[in-house]
């Protein structure tokens, strides 16, 4: 009996010794090809100095490259921002997508699937830059029932592990989208909470938008057509955020009421019709392109539940930090971004 017994102790260490060679295997080939990746972009990539010297490389362009210089060195010297050699050499994507960016969210509650990464820990998104085995995984998460978002991001910060490239496509962005996008990025260079996702990127959100506001005034003028264009853009998209995070609050309003009844069918159709409504009363809201963000909302039919998850992960803790922000920092971007890297925010 004891023999049997130790016998079946062994024979499930080794069985558990099997399952986390396997794990880790496939994590180190993962990382692997992440890394080639990202090597491979950092290998092709020139300095702006380079760029801006090449006859070949379009004027308006250029403009946007000298405008990069200007909003790195306003974020590290008025915001805070820790300096480093980000964006200072530029990738030209030859107008396709790098990374592939895979979110997923069960199907009738919004948990989303996490991954874990050694030093991030648990995080709710996975990257790719081969498109084949992008979608391997989104096949997979699909075959497990999980809906599934896939987007391919107008870029993204490695946290200081390499020099994060300009890549060509940011270029087309406004000078507003274009200061928030790089603040942004290197916001998560300058705070990062481990296993903590939605903080970090809700942070970078907020710190994006009032650090493109602020350098927009710095750059053109409290006046300015650029700085008007921009508020225009925050105010649709704020309003469009906040419509489809209340449609999420009633989503999941229904699905609580769904666990009462344990009917596939119904529940995949009701979920169905409300989605329906709620893409549909984008129709009605007050926004300056309604077309453009009606067509957006359209993803939410093939995405469901990961397409609304995407909104609570990047803009749920707006007005949290607004309030924070104006009356303990007094509307102060640089002390609010210090006291976040102390973990006062979070």
């Amino acid at each position: 009996m004891i023999k049997k017994r130790i016998k079946l102790f062994f024979e499930l260490i080794f069985l558990l010794t099997v399952m986390l060679c396997l794990v880790a295997n496939r994590l180190v080939i993962y990382g692997i090809s992440q890394g080639i990746g990202q090597v491979t972009m950092i290998v092709n990539s020139q300095p702006i100095d380079t760029v801006l010297n090449d006859p070949s490389f379009p004027d308006s362009l250029k403009q946007k490259l000298k405008l990069i210089k200007d909003i790195k060195t306003f974020a590290t010297d008025s915001l805070g921002i820790l300096p480093s050699q980000n964006y200072t050499t530029v990738y030209n994507q030859h107008d396709k997508p790098i990374l592939y960016t895979i979110t997923a969210c069960e199907p009738y509650s919004f948990k989303a699937k996490e991954w874990w990464f050694p030093f991030l820990g648990n995080v709710s998104y996975k990257g790719f830059f081969n498109k084949k085995e992008a979608r391997k995984e989104v096949l997979l998460l699909k075959g497990q029932g999980y809906d599934v978002d896939v987007f391919s991001p107008s870029g993204w910060s490695t946290l200081g592990w390499f020099k994060d490239p300009v890549q060509t496509n940011m270029l087309k962005q406004s000078d507003g989208n274009l200061a928030n996008l790089i603040i942004h990025e290197l916001t998560h260079g300058t705070v990062y909470i481990k296993s903590d996702v939605t903080f970090n990127e809700n942070l970078a959100s907020f710190i994006g938008d009032k650090g493109a506001e602020q350098f927009l005034k710095y750059k053109y003028g409290e006046h300015s057509k650029v700085l008007m264009d921009y508020e225009q853009h925050k105010l649709d998209t704020k309003c469009f955020t906040n419509y489809l995070l209340k449609g999420k609050e009633r989503l999941d309003s229904l699905y609580t009421a769904m666990s009462f009844v344990p009917n596939p069918i119904y529940n995949k159709k009701q979920k169905k019709k409300l989605i329906s409504e709620i893409v549909t009363g984008v129709y009605r809201l007050p926004l300056y392109n309604k077309q453009n963000y009606f067509n957006y909302s359209l993803q939410a039919f093939s995405e469901g539940n990961a397409f609304f998850m995407s909104f609570a992960r990047y803009d749920s803790q707006y007005d949290k930090f607004e309030k924070i922000f104006v009356k303990k920092y007094n509307s102060d971007l640089r002390r609010f971004l210090i006291a976040a890297t102390k973990d006062e925010i979070h």
